[in-house]
């Protein structure tokens, strides 16, 4: 019956005067009073139907009964519009169908939003009646999308000599530094498999079984708090080659992006990406994924007020801390009021206030310029090269609080002054990584990345009666790809022998004993002519969310959890029987 139907957005003007089968929703409905008209909707767009009871009086009695989202199978023939009747914002506007049959499949009651709203839903809602929301454009266009990038990273990297293996989702539970999700064996009662963070010991494994050219899209899974770019479970291209360099890696994902941003937005990217190491990014934007789309560059202040008498700073130079600043154009848009808001919105990062002056016709004046000697000023007016008028601002503290404080501000004050375009692209590389990073509460070192990169080799002897105050100086065989100061990729060439895979769990506090049950396969597989090797894994929801503007990867998503970890519409999670429980030797603790 349906064999030879015709999809709505396909049908063209070429195609007037054939006869089409067309099936799907009814979007819109209007009686002219002996005339009707039908938007009609399908995956791939909207078309016009025409009932005229001129021709058909029995089809209009039929189209009379039609309402919203009712299913339809319409036949007729394609003519074109008349020229004042053409809507030139639908792709089909130029043509409409004259309805010669009409059949109700089924019916619909009234949906809870109309499916062509254009206005902003409640995301609750939008969330509970998800496959009404799957019908609209905006969510549509997300979903489409998606297949078009996973093809295209398909495409790409089998015609690079990559094969696409599948790995398991029930595995063993390891640290791989956020919270796994735990799955209980019924047939070995009190033991668990846990759901995988990522792939990342059976690629490697994979590795030194010969395949030498890995990647799968794969679900991966996190039990930890969520946001906007964070879901419990999702989706990375994950990628692992042997015989690779970091450049090597770097130059398969640069071509990748560069053919999925084609793919899915039309646009041509600039490759090489640019390359900043980690103590670069740290220095100039506070953060290791740095938005670079702006200015706004942090500036270290602190030598320039090492003897200041102000109190602020002077005390907090004395507990080891540092001053840093960022220069705003000013251009009369930030008022006295925005400067106060500016020092309350800060306590958020752990600031205490954000200090500021301004700089006009050569002279510091206002904020806290009365405290600063002449010295000091012309110190600040030589460091960020100061010729316009404009507004400093500072952040005073430890080292960690100021990078949180004016990374942070400097994204807010370019989002107020409008200083980011949101249709630029801008990727950065962001190499050598620190290897580890020492936990204070904890009084350990954990791993910066995950315990099986390499450091470079020639810092491998730093590892042994490694201090905290060093722990920087170690760097590792890491690179992440950032992309308007997201994070979307990371990935590093990972340890291929026993011995610094054994010294890397020493280090990271993992005893012997504790690294044989959990990382035995991996240790004994290491024996056995384990090649140099490599990897990385893309964020697929996190790239698609920028490419597409989205604010939440939840709208990249069919169908995502909420920030609770809730899927509003299956109403997951939920309790399940004693029965149930009982097979699983489980008993619920209520806290």
């Amino acid at each position: 019956m349906y064999s030879s139907r015709s999809y709505c957005g396909e049908v063209k003007k070429t195609d007037s005067g054939k006869n089409v089968l067309l099936t799907g929703w009814v979007e819109t409905k209007r009686d002219l009073g002996g005339i009707i008209f039908i938007e009609m909707r399908d995956i791939s767009g909207l078309l016009q139907i025409v009932f005229d009871s001129s021709t058909s009086p029995q089809n209009l009695e039929t189209a009379e009964k039609l309402k919203s989202e009712y299913v339809i199978i319409v036949t007729g023939k394609v003519r074109e519009r008349s020229k004042e009747t053409i809507n030139p914002n639908l792709p089909t506007g130029d043509i409409e169908i004259e309805a010669e049959t009409v059949k109700i499949l089924n019916t619909s009651v009234p949906p809870p939003f109309p499916i062509d709203t254009r206005d902003t839903l409640n995301e609750e809602t939008r969330l509970k009646y998800r496959f009404l929301d799957l019908r609209r454009e905006y969510m549509k266009d997300a979903i489409v999308k998606r297949h078009i990038l996973m093809q295209s990273s398909r495409k790409f990297l089998s015609e690079n000599r990559f094969l696409e293996i599948e790995t398991p989702m029930l595995n063993k539970s390891t640290p791989e530094g956020a919270r796994d999700f735990l799955v209980p064996s019924r047939i070995n009662k009190g033991e668990f498999y846990a759901l995988p963070q990522s792939p990342q010991l059976f690629k490697q494994i994979l590795m030194i079984s010969g395949y030498d050219r890995y990647f799968q899209i794969v679900k991966c899974f996190r039990d930890e708090d969520l946001r906007n770019d964070r879901q419990p479970e999702f989706t990375q291209i994950d990628l692992e080659l042997s015989f690779v360099t970091p450049d090597m890696v770097m130059e398969i994902i640069e071509g990748l992006l560069h053919v999925i941003v084609k793919d899915v937005s039309g646009r041509d990217i600039q490759t090489p990406f640019p390359r900043m190491t980690y103590d670069e990014v740290m220095s100039k934007y506070g953060t290791d994924a740095p938005d670079t789309r702006f200015g706004l560059e942090i500036v270290d202040c602190t030598d320039v007020f090492k003897n200041s008498e102000f109190n602020v700073f002077s005390n907090a130079l004395q507990s080891g801390g540092v001053i840093k600043g960022v220069c705003v154009p000013d251009d009369g848009r930030i008022s006295r009021k925005i400067i106060d808001d500016y020092s309350e919105h800060v306590k958020i990062y752990g600031a205490k206030g954000f200090p500021m002056f301004k700089f006009n016709n050569g002279n510091i004046e206002g904020g806290i310029s009365k405290f600063i000697t002449q010295q000091e000023k012309q110190g600040i007016i030589n460091k960020f090269s100061l010729k316009d008028p404009s507004i400093l601002f500072f952040a005073v503290d430890r080292q960690k609080v100021v990078n949180d404080t004016l990374s942070k501000m400097r994204i807010k004050i370019a989002r107020d002054l409008q200083m980011i375009d949101d249709n630029k692209l801008n990727f950065l590389w962001v190499t050598d990584f620190p290897l580890l990073e020492y936990d204070d509460e904890e009084k350990r070192f954990q791993a910066k990345h995950h315990p099986f990169t390499s450091p470079v080799p020639e810092h491998i002897g730093m590892l042994d009666g490694l201090r905290p105050e060093d722990v920087d100086k170690v760097k590792a065989y890491a690179y992440d790809v950032v992309l308007n100061g997201s994070e979307i990729g990371g990935g590093s060439i990972r340890i291929n022998n026993t011995e610094l895979q054994s010294k890397m769990f020493s280090v990271l506090g993992i005893s012997e004993e504790e690294a044989k049950i959990k990382f035995s396969f991996l240790l004994d597989a290491l024996k056995y002519g384990a090649p140099p090797h490599g990897g990385i894994a893309l964020g697929l929801d996190r790239v698609l969310m920028i490419l597409l503007n989205r604010n939440s990867i939840r709208d990249v998503i069919a169908f995502p959890k909420t920030q609770k970890g809730q899927c509003l519409m299956s109403d997951a999670p939920s309790p399940v029987s004693d029965k149930q429980l009982r097979e699983l030797s489980i008993k619920v603790v209520e806290r």
